[in-house]
């Protein structure tokens, strides 16, 4: 996949998200953080929630199923998983996104 996200955002610091084949830059608000993702291999994430989540996809696909109903996004396409909701994924190799956490907390920078 050929480089989607510029040179100030791949200067962010990267994000210690626990997927294999994933490339992330966190950027930390007071109350928020903002996640530029690319995923290099197919991606299953297991059922989970947290504080609200909103997405914009750049490239790819992802199936999301948010609170029992399952959706297929694409380039363009955005979503929004409201606070507390169960959802899962499986995002497929040459997916990207930039996605918004209502949380400051949600990820931590790599050492």
């Amino acid at each position: 996949m050929e480089q989607i996200f510029p040179k100030p955002i791949v200067e962010l610091p990267e994000a210690d998200i626990p997927v294999h084949g994933i490339k992330a830059f966190l950027s930390q608000g007071l109350n928020h953080q903002i996640i530029f993702m690319e995923f290099f291999e197919d991606a299953d994430l297991p059922e989970h929630f947290h504080e609200s989540q909103w997405g914009i996809v750049l490239e790819g696909k992802i199936d999301l199923i948010i609170d029992g109903i399952k959706n297929t996004y694409v380039k363009g396409d955005r979503y929004f998983i409201p606070k507390d909701i169960r959802h899962s994924a499986r995002i497929y190799a040459g997916y990207a996104d930039i996605t918004f956490f209502n949380q400051s907390d949600r990820y931590k920078e790599k050492k």
